[in-house]
């Protein structure tokens, strides 16, 4: 059954964390960094359109705060994943996990 083999990886991953600290120390570098991250998408994403009125009184390169903000949103996302890659990669390095390709 599918829902089994998935369990006995869960379960090789869980006894991998506990037999070696390193990994469980990378591992939970992994998920501030990603947490972080996450909240910093989602403020970037949610909050200029929740305030977008406020943020269009104030003029940026001549163009309305707001506008501005929904404009570069795309970039912004690419900023969040280059970010990630940079840091993981420097976490991957410090624990031993990084594959040198």
């Amino acid at each position: 059954m599918p829902g089994e083999a998935i369990l006995e990886a869960v379960d090789r991953g869980v006894k991998d964390l506990r037999r070696y600290p390193r990994r469980r120390q990378a591992w939970r570098a992994t998920q501030r960094l990603t947490a972080v991250l996450l909240l910093v998408w989602a403020a970037a994403s949610f909050l200029p359109g929740w305030f977008a009125e406020e943020l269009n009184t104030v003029s940026f390169l001549g163009w309305p705060f707001g506008f501005y903000m929904a404009a570069q949103g795309r970039s912004h996302l690419l900023l969040i994943v280059w970010i990630y890659d940079r840091w993981m990669t420097g976490l991957e390095r410090r624990y031993g996990l990084h594959d040198d390709d």
